[in-house]
């Protein structure tokens, strides 16, 4: 089992010795242009999580390309590119660009406009033009996640991340949206049921890997994830406000692994599938 952030919530050159403690670094996501994002306020608190509209702000694939990868790869940490579009054929001219990298591919941003093309097209025109390990990034909107993950599988993935934020709303005290976009993305604590949700259906879906990510605040939430079926952990919201949350997590794991008898995480995969009863017909 191995241990990443999720895309967009860690800057790996601002903080170096939280991305050298992960065990690979997922990127912001790479759009082809440049993209200022959306106007602030872009970041609000709620009661038990947090919203953002960043809105993929990034420098664009080029200066991506040009600047940012090298200093990436001179950490000395796996890579994982996340990339972004808003065609089919913008998430392919860029993967075509990337070598030596995992590629998570962005499908599921609640905060910009989606691509028309479904999810399993975007896939499959990225599979024609790399050999690099092709995750997808989807949403917890899907009705049958199940249905998603087969569809993706199909079309070349290597694996599935999940899941994105869900989008949400808070309101003020003149009960006026937060964000200036009104809707952003809702990441945190209260996350993490849906995260199970959907990872416990795409366990019984699919043998592909699963990055599982959502609500984790500690080692007791990394494990449940991985009962569930996940077989690495994104760490999402937890690094705006504790940085030395990859190694404390780690600690919390292991604590956890040995009090149920477990000699690894790996061991404890799944765990939750056999006592999922089967729905009535």
């Amino acid at each position: 089992m191995q241990l990443l952030n999720a895309s967009g919530c860690l800057d790996a050159l601002t903080a170096p010795d939280v991305a050298q403690s992960l065990d690979a670094f997922v990127t912001k996501t790479v759009t082809p242009e440049p993209r200022a994002g959306n106007p602030p306020v872009r970041i609000a608190e709620t009661d038990h999580g947090m919203l953002n509209a960043i809105g993929l702000a990034n420098p664009g694939r080029d200066a991506f390309l040009r600047d940012t990868l090298p200093q990436l790869r001179a950490l000395g940490v796996p890579l994982w590119v996340s990339v972004g579009g808003f065609a089919a054929h913008e998430y392919a001219e860029t993967c075509a660009q990337l070598e030596d990298v995992t590629i998570e591919l962005n499908l599921s941003c609640p905060n910009v406009d989606e691509a028309p093309e479904s999810a399993a097209e975007i896939v499959r025109a990225c599979r024609n033009v790399t050999a690099n390990p092709l995750y997808a990034k989807v949403s917890p909107h899907s009705w049958d996640m199940g249905e998603t993950v087969r569809a993706v599988e199909a079309a070349g993935a290597d694996g599935v991340s999940m899941v994105n934020t869900l989008r949400g709303v808070a309101l003020d005290d003149r009960l006026s949206p937060k964000l200036a976009r009104g809707a952003g993305g809702y990441s945190g604590p209260a996350l993490k049921p849906v995260a199970l949700a959907a990872v416990l259906a795409a366990r019984r879906a699919t043998a592909l890997p699963i990055v599982g990510m959502g609500g984790v605040m500690n080692g007791r939430d990394v494990l449940e994830l991985v009962a569930c079926g996940a077989t690495h952990v994104a760490l999402g919201t937890v690094l705006f406000a504790d940085p030395d949350a990859p190694s404390r997590i780690r600690a919390e794991l292991d604590a956890e692994l040995e009090r149920l008898g477990f000699a690894s995480a790996d061991d404890a995969c799944c765990a939750a599938l056999g006592a999922v009863a089967k729905p009535v017909n």
